[in-house]
Protein backbone atom coordinates (compact mmCIF):
# COMPACT_ATOMS: atom_id res chain seq x y z
CA UNK A 1 0.00 0.00 0.00
CA UNK A 2 1.43 3.26 -0.99
CA UNK A 3 -0.66 5.39 1.04
CA UNK A 4 -2.53 4.78 3.78
CA UNK A 5 -3.63 7.26 6.00
CA UNK A 6 -6.56 7.48 8.70
CA UNK A 7 -8.56 10.47 7.71
CA UNK A 8 -10.91 11.50 5.44
CA UNK A 9 -10.25 13.77 2.75
CA UNK A 10 -12.61 17.45 2.20
CA UNK A 11 -13.44 17.76 -1.48
CA UNK A 12 -10.98 20.73 -2.12
CA UNK A 13 -10.73 23.02 -5.29
CA UNK A 14 -7.18 23.04 -6.63
CA UNK A 15 -5.30 25.58 -8.64
CA UNK A 16 -6.22 25.05 -12.36
CA UNK A 17 -3.58 23.05 -14.28
CA UNK A 18 -1.94 25.01 -17.55
CA UNK A 19 -3.75 23.12 -20.76
CA UNK A 20 -1.43 23.71 -23.49
CA UNK A 21 2.40 23.52 -23.62
CA UNK A 22 4.29 26.36 -25.29
CA UNK A 23 7.48 26.14 -27.05
CA UNK A 24 9.48 28.22 -24.36
CA UNK A 25 8.15 25.50 -21.50
CA UNK A 26 8.85 22.54 -24.07
CA UNK A 27 12.73 23.66 -24.51
CA UNK A 28 12.48 24.43 -20.43
CA UNK A 29 11.18 20.96 -19.51
CA UNK A 30 13.97 18.87 -21.90
CA UNK A 31 15.94 19.04 -19.19
CA UNK A 32 13.51 17.06 -17.02
CA UNK A 33 12.38 14.49 -19.38
CA UNK A 34 11.75 10.81 -18.49
CA UNK A 35 15.14 8.73 -19.88
CA UNK A 36 14.33 7.00 -22.96
CA UNK A 37 16.66 5.08 -24.30
CA UNK A 38 17.18 6.95 -27.63
CA UNK A 39 17.43 11.03 -27.23
CA UNK A 40 14.03 12.79 -27.49
CA UNK A 41 13.52 14.72 -30.50
CA UNK A 42 11.57 18.23 -30.40
CA UNK A 43 8.31 16.52 -31.56
CA UNK A 44 9.12 13.94 -28.90
CA UNK A 45 9.23 16.13 -26.07
CA UNK A 46 6.36 18.08 -27.30
CA UNK A 47 3.79 14.70 -27.90
CA UNK A 48 4.91 13.87 -24.13
CA UNK A 49 4.13 17.26 -22.63
CA UNK A 50 0.84 17.57 -24.54
CA UNK A 51 -0.12 13.80 -23.40
CA UNK A 52 0.99 14.73 -19.79
CA UNK A 53 -1.14 18.13 -19.75
CA UNK A 54 -3.97 15.72 -21.54
CA UNK A 55 -3.98 13.61 -18.48
CA UNK A 56 -4.38 16.36 -15.49
CA UNK A 57 -7.46 17.62 -18.08
CA UNK A 58 -8.85 14.32 -17.52
CA UNK A 59 -8.60 14.18 -13.72
CA UNK A 60 -8.92 18.05 -12.81
CA UNK A 61 -12.90 17.75 -11.99
CA UNK A 62 -12.15 14.54 -9.63
CA UNK A 63 -11.59 15.99 -6.67
CA UNK A 64 -8.65 13.24 -6.69
CA UNK A 65 -10.34 10.75 -7.50
CA UNK A 66 -13.43 11.34 -4.91
CA UNK A 67 -16.07 11.62 -8.15
CA UNK A 68 -15.46 9.87 -11.26
CA UNK A 69 -17.87 8.26 -13.68
CA UNK A 70 -16.91 4.33 -15.25
CA UNK A 71 -15.90 6.44 -18.25
CA UNK A 72 -13.85 9.14 -16.82
CA UNK A 73 -12.16 6.84 -14.94
CA UNK A 74 -11.22 4.44 -18.37
CA UNK A 75 -10.51 7.72 -20.10
CA UNK A 76 -7.71 8.46 -16.94
CA UNK A 77 -6.10 4.85 -17.43
CA UNK A 78 -6.03 5.78 -20.86
CA UNK A 79 -3.85 9.18 -20.67
CA UNK A 80 -2.04 7.56 -17.78
CA UNK A 81 -0.91 4.64 -19.86
CA UNK A 82 -0.08 6.63 -23.16
CA UNK A 83 2.31 8.98 -20.57
CA UNK A 84 3.77 5.52 -18.86
CA UNK A 85 5.22 4.69 -22.38
CA UNK A 86 7.13 7.07 -22.32
CA UNK A 87 9.63 5.72 -19.59
CA UNK A 88 9.12 2.17 -19.91
CA UNK A 89 11.97 -0.08 -18.87
CA UNK A 90 13.80 2.46 -17.44
CA UNK A 91 15.67 2.48 -14.33
CA UNK A 92 14.41 4.84 -11.36
CA UNK A 93 16.42 8.43 -11.43
CA UNK A 94 16.37 9.16 -7.36
CA UNK A 95 17.32 12.37 -8.01
CA UNK A 96 14.94 13.26 -10.01
CA UNK A 97 12.68 11.16 -7.36
CA UNK A 98 13.97 13.22 -4.33
CA UNK A 99 11.65 15.80 -3.29
CA UNK A 100 8.07 17.09 -2.27
CA UNK A 101 5.06 15.82 -4.63
CA UNK A 102 1.39 16.71 -4.28
CA UNK A 103 -1.67 14.47 -4.79
CA UNK A 104 -3.81 15.08 -7.74
CA UNK A 105 -5.69 11.60 -8.20
CA UNK A 106 -5.78 8.27 -6.73
CA UNK A 107 -8.00 5.34 -7.51
CA UNK A 108 -6.39 3.22 -4.87
CA UNK A 109 -9.80 1.88 -2.88
CA UNK A 110 -8.29 2.43 0.57
CA UNK A 111 -7.87 6.01 0.05
CA UNK A 112 -11.24 6.42 -1.98
CA UNK A 113 -12.71 4.93 1.45
CA UNK A 114 -11.40 7.97 3.26
CA UNK A 115 -12.37 10.47 0.18
CA UNK A 116 -15.63 9.11 1.09
CA UNK A 117 -15.58 9.56 4.37
CA UNK A 118 -15.46 13.44 4.36
CA UNK A 119 -18.93 13.46 3.25
CA UNK A 120 -19.85 11.32 6.30
CA UNK A 121 -17.47 14.05 8.84
CA UNK A 122 -18.34 17.20 7.01
CA UNK A 123 -16.56 18.62 10.54
CA UNK A 124 -12.96 16.97 9.84
CA UNK A 125 -11.12 18.50 6.82
CA UNK A 126 -7.88 17.55 5.03
CA UNK A 127 -6.06 19.90 3.08
CA UNK A 128 -3.05 18.82 0.55
CA UNK A 129 -1.56 15.06 0.60
CA UNK A 130 2.05 14.80 -0.29
CA UNK A 131 4.61 12.18 -0.64
CA UNK A 132 8.28 13.49 0.26
CA UNK A 133 11.04 11.29 -0.56
CA UNK A 134 14.39 11.88 0.63
CA UNK A 135 16.74 9.69 -1.68
CA UNK A 136 19.03 12.76 -2.49
CA UNK A 137 23.09 11.27 -3.42
CA UNK A 138 21.61 7.73 -2.99
CA UNK A 139 21.57 4.18 -4.91
CA UNK A 140 19.58 1.72 -3.39
CA UNK A 141 17.00 3.55 -2.08
CA UNK A 142 15.83 5.93 0.86
CA UNK A 143 13.30 7.51 2.75
CA UNK A 144 9.56 8.36 1.99
CA UNK A 145 6.73 10.52 4.38
CA UNK A 146 3.29 10.45 3.28
CA UNK A 147 1.86 13.77 4.61
CA UNK A 148 -1.39 14.56 5.17
CA UNK A 149 -2.69 17.72 6.42
CA UNK A 150 -5.86 18.12 8.38
CA UNK A 151 -8.07 20.32 10.74
CA UNK A 152 -11.06 20.12 12.62
CA UNK A 153 -13.88 23.04 12.29
CA UNK A 154 -13.53 25.04 15.05
CA UNK A 155 -10.93 23.62 16.83
CA UNK A 156 -7.58 23.47 14.72
CA UNK A 157 -6.88 26.09 11.90
CA UNK A 158 -8.58 25.49 8.64
CA UNK A 159 -6.74 22.92 6.33
CA UNK A 160 -3.72 22.90 8.14
CA UNK A 161 -4.71 22.82 11.75
CA UNK A 162 -2.51 19.58 11.95
CA UNK A 163 0.17 17.19 10.19
CA UNK A 164 -0.70 13.49 9.74
CA UNK A 165 2.92 11.77 9.02
CA UNK A 166 3.41 7.86 7.95
CA UNK A 167 6.97 7.40 7.26
CA UNK A 168 9.08 4.32 5.84
CA UNK A 169 12.08 3.55 4.21
CA UNK A 170 12.01 2.78 0.69
CA UNK A 171 14.96 -0.21 -1.43
CA UNK A 172 14.84 -0.53 -4.89
CA UNK A 173 13.72 -3.96 -5.78
CA UNK A 174 13.86 -3.92 -9.61
CA UNK A 175 14.20 -1.16 -12.15
CA UNK A 176 10.78 0.43 -11.71
CA UNK A 177 9.70 -1.15 -8.27
CA UNK A 178 10.27 -0.15 -4.82
CA UNK A 179 9.39 -1.57 -1.32
CA UNK A 180 7.92 0.38 1.09
CA UNK A 181 8.78 -0.66 4.93
CA UNK A 182 6.46 1.42 7.17
CA UNK A 183 8.21 2.35 10.20
CA UNK A 184 5.91 5.41 12.36
CA UNK A 185 2.87 7.07 12.35
CA UNK A 186 3.39 10.69 13.90
CA UNK A 187 0.55 13.71 14.40
CA UNK A 188 2.09 16.36 15.19
CA UNK A 189 2.27 20.39 13.83
CA UNK A 190 -0.97 21.19 16.06
CA UNK A 191 -2.30 24.72 14.86
CA UNK A 192 -5.16 25.51 17.21
CA UNK A 193 -7.86 27.94 15.62
CA UNK A 194 -8.25 31.22 17.09
CA UNK A 195 -11.42 30.90 19.26
CA UNK A 196 -9.64 27.82 21.24
CA UNK A 197 -6.72 29.98 21.44
CA UNK A 198 -9.01 32.97 22.79
CA UNK A 199 -10.92 30.48 25.13
CA UNK A 200 -7.61 28.70 26.77
CA UNK A 201 -5.54 32.66 27.03
CA UNK A 202 -8.03 35.31 26.39
CA UNK A 203 -6.76 38.43 24.57
CA UNK A 204 -9.01 40.96 26.98
CA UNK A 205 -7.16 39.42 30.20
CA UNK A 206 -3.42 39.12 30.77
CA UNK A 207 -1.98 35.78 29.81
CA UNK A 208 -0.88 34.20 32.99
CA UNK A 209 2.05 31.37 32.84
CA UNK A 210 -0.17 28.36 32.97
CA UNK A 211 -2.19 29.32 29.92
CA UNK A 212 0.63 29.91 27.96
CA UNK A 213 1.96 27.00 28.43
CA UNK A 214 -1.02 25.61 27.52
CA UNK A 215 -0.46 26.54 24.44
CA UNK A 216 2.84 26.14 23.95
CA UNK A 217 2.47 22.60 25.03
CA UNK A 218 -0.42 22.01 22.00
CA UNK A 219 1.67 23.87 19.44
CA UNK A 220 4.62 21.20 20.19
CA UNK A 221 2.39 17.84 21.07
CA UNK A 222 3.82 15.06 18.81
CA UNK A 223 2.68 11.32 19.48
CA UNK A 224 4.05 8.59 17.55
CA UNK A 225 2.92 5.35 16.93
CA UNK A 226 5.74 2.75 15.53
CA UNK A 227 4.77 0.49 12.77
CA UNK A 228 7.59 -1.62 12.32
CA UNK A 229 7.67 -5.77 13.73
CA UNK A 230 9.19 -6.19 16.34
CA UNK A 231 8.60 -9.90 16.83
CA UNK A 232 11.00 -11.41 14.63
CA UNK A 233 8.57 -14.30 13.65
CA UNK A 234 6.27 -11.48 12.10
CA UNK A 235 5.85 -9.89 8.70
CA UNK A 236 7.26 -6.05 8.78
CA UNK A 237 4.98 -3.77 7.52
CA UNK A 238 4.81 -2.81 3.68
CA UNK A 239 4.37 -3.14 0.22
CA UNK A 240 5.34 -3.19 -3.18
CA UNK A 241 5.12 -0.12 -4.91
CA UNK A 242 5.80 0.37 -8.75
CA UNK A 243 7.39 4.25 -10.49
CA UNK A 244 5.06 3.79 -13.49
CA UNK A 245 6.54 7.63 -15.06
CA UNK A 246 8.67 9.73 -13.35
CA UNK A 247 10.09 13.29 -14.46
CA UNK A 248 11.27 16.35 -13.10
CA UNK A 249 7.52 17.42 -12.85
CA UNK A 250 5.27 14.81 -12.38
CA UNK A 251 4.79 10.91 -10.86
CA UNK A 252 2.76 8.27 -12.14
CA UNK A 253 2.75 5.02 -9.19
CA UNK A 254 0.73 2.25 -9.23
CA UNK A 255 0.16 0.59 -5.96
CA UNK A 256 0.51 -3.40 -5.28
CA UNK A 257 -2.46 -3.32 -3.69
CA UNK A 258 -5.00 -2.04 -6.56
CA UNK A 259 -4.82 1.89 -7.87
CA UNK A 260 -2.86 4.74 -9.24
CA UNK A 261 -1.33 8.01 -8.41
CA UNK A 262 -0.61 10.91 -9.62
CA UNK A 263 1.91 13.55 -8.61
CA UNK A 264 3.38 16.90 -9.43
CA UNK A 265 6.06 18.07 -8.43
CA UNK A 266 5.37 20.53 -5.38
CA UNK A 267 7.33 23.49 -3.16
CA UNK A 268 9.70 21.80 -0.94
CA UNK A 269 7.65 20.57 2.59
CA UNK A 270 9.20 21.53 5.60
CA UNK A 271 8.94 18.67 8.57
CA UNK A 272 9.71 19.13 11.92
CA UNK A 273 11.14 16.95 14.09
CA UNK A 274 11.15 14.50 11.53
CA UNK A 275 11.59 10.48 12.08
CA UNK A 276 13.95 7.87 11.08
Amino acid sequence: MALSFPFSIQPKTFASVPIAPTKSSIRKSSLCLATTAAQPTLKDELELENRKHQLLREIQDTQRGLVTTADQRSSIEEALVSVEGYDAGTSIDLEKLDGTWRLQYTSAPDVLVLLESSVRLPFLQVGQIFQKFECRGQSDGGVVRNVVQWSIQNLLEEQEGATLLVSAKFSIVSKRNIYLQFEEVAVQNIKISEELQALIAPAILPRSFFSLLILQSIRSFKAQVPVTARDPGRQAVGGLYYLSYLDCNMLLGRSAAGGVFVFTKAQPLVLSEQGP
